[in-house]
């Protein structure tokens, strides 16, 4: 039941300031029903996923990053502002995985440096301590076998008043599960049933649950569009 059932959409892209969206679905049968989603949440995850900046490309999952990004400097503007100040190019950003349109805006940052998942193992990463004041992954973390250490490993190449910002896809009306001895389930194109597509965790209402078990100390939900573009702020 969704009788109280807030609705609501974006006005501005926090990547690029826009203000015109287009939208496609993206889901299709088979995961609608591996998900056991109903109407109202195949609508919002489609949106989360299908509805694009007209202009950048970047889609609400990829709109809730860069709004957690720029929270998380104490910035108010689009991304491709932040990336030019002063402040943005003193950080050292680790982007895990692609965060699709907004990688090309990341690499104008001096400190960017992109480790590709599962290439770099999220588990053991190949980084020193308190390396980083940005760890950034977008839609990743689902896919990772033990998803607490993964958060972990990324709080430990945080640096001291850092913050890692990411994205999973939450299903807001349960709480997160496991599939393990599920069937198995892949995100990406139906046809692509690739092992780093295969889904681990179904996130729910308790997605933070995992950041504060991996040792991070205060973590904020941020909300570029309720309930389909919700990205996490996690601080060390």
């Amino acid at each position: 039941m969704h009788e109280n059932r807030v609705h609501e959409t974006i006005g501005i892209c926090p990547c690029c300031g826009a203000k015109d969206f287009v939208s496609s679905k993206v889901l299709w049968p088979a995961l609608i029903a591996e998900w056991g989603l109903d109407p109202y949440e195949t609508e919002y995850i489609d949106r989360q996923q299908g509805t694009a900046c007209a202009r950048c490309g970047a889609n609400l999952r990829s709109m809730a990053l860069a709004l957690a990004i720029t929270r998380a400097c104490g910035y108010v503007g689009p991304l491709v502002d932040w990336v030019n100040t002063e402040m943005a190019a003193r950080l050292a950003v680790l982007e895990l995985n692609g965060a699709g349109s907004l990688t090309p805006v990341l690499r104008r940052l001096p400190g960017h440096v992109e480790a590709a998942y599962p290439q770099v193992d999220m588990l053991a990463m190949p980084f020193r301590n308190g390396s980083f004041d940005l760890v950034l992954h977008s839609d990743t973390l689902e896919h990772v076998p033990n998803p607490v250490r993964g958060l972990a490993e990324c709080r430990r190449v945080l640096r001291v008043g850092g913050a890692c910002c990411f994205t999973v896809p939450i299903v807001i009306g349960r709480l997160t599960r496991s599939r393990d001895g599920l069937p198995p389930s892949y995100h990406g194109a139906p046809e692509a049933r690739l092992a780093d597509y295969i889904v681990q965790t179904e996130y729910g209402a308790d997605a933070w649950r995992h950041a504060m078990e991996a040792g991070f100390r205060e973590v904020r939900l941020i909300r570029a569009e309720f309930p389909a573009a919700l990205a996490i702020v996690a601080v060390p």
